[in-house]
């Protein structure tokens, strides 16, 4: 059994936010596994040089959009790239590592959208990456953690009124939120702290929103039901600066 220090963090875009001061982060948190999503990149165009973390690096196809990344000190038993079906996987949305006790996974899930174009995509894709989650399941417990483009709950925005019908807080992503706990996982702020407000992972850089801390908790860590008792801490950094989310944490005994 160890202690697992895991953080995850939407950077919108690695090399911006490496000249915001991610690598002084990176190294002070002093993560076991540290997942990132929304890297904006393709391969080359960073100089990656951490001798003590395993990179394993997810670009999409299209330039300058989405991508996900995972950085571990512990070399995993295999890596896998997407979820196996060929209509989700152009976006470089998801990573697994497995280990010998458990399948890390980070994700990015798709935005559904201004005026909610890409609702039904989104539909389909949850529908497509929760049977993936419970496949990984059914032979090893699952850690899975990303900017996971929803506020379940009211508590997890500032604004639940004006937002019913916007990307993100739709009734249709909730529920799906829903169904994904539902079928097996725990979100880990949560079962820490069931009715705390007030505390958000991304603030638009509009109106000043991080300022007057009008924000949205979309950045998780779920892990499997089983998992339970060896969940330590959940933590939300939003004193961490370099993009318009903040990193969150999951400390785990595994």
């Amino acid at each position: 059994m160890s202690n697992l220090k895991l953080i995850s963090w939407n950077v919108n875009g690695i090399r911006a936010c490496v000249t915001k001061g991610f690598m002084d982060y990176f190294d002070n948190v002093d993560a076991d596994i540290f997942c990132i999503q929304e890297s904006k990149m393709q391969e080359g165009q960073l100089e990656w040089d951490r001798p003590k973390y395993h990179a394993y690096w997810n670009y999409a196809e299209k330039k300058g959009y989405s991508g996900t990344a995972i950085f571990t000190k512990k070399e995993p038993i295999s890596v896998s790239y997407g979820i196996g079906i060929e209509e989700h996987d152009h976006e470089g949305r998801v990573i697994t590592l497995e280990f010998e006790d458990y399948y890390m996974v980070t994700v990015y899930t798709p935005n559904s959208q201004n005026e909610l174009k890409r609702l039904d995509y989104r539909m389909t894709w949850e529908d497509a990456f929760r049977e993936y989650l419970l496949e990984l399941d059914k032979k090893k417990p699952v850690i899975v953690c990303g900017d996971m483009n929803v506020a379940h709950k009211e508590i997890d925005l500032k604004n639940p009124k004006t937002n019913r019908k916007n990307a993100g807080f739709t009734d249709e992503e909730r529920e799906k939120m829903t169904t994904l706990l539902d079928a097996g996982f725990i979100d880990t702020f949560r079962y820490f702290y069931p009715d705390r407000e007030g505390i958000y992972s991304w603030w638009s850089y509009r109106f000043k929103a991080r300022e007057k801390n009008s924000g949205w908790r979309i950045d998780y860590f779920l892990v499997s039901e089983r998992l339970k008792d060896k969940i330590k801490s959940a933590d939300i950094h939003t004193d961490i600066m370099g993009s318009d989310h903040c990193p969150v944490e999951l400390q785990i005994e595994i």
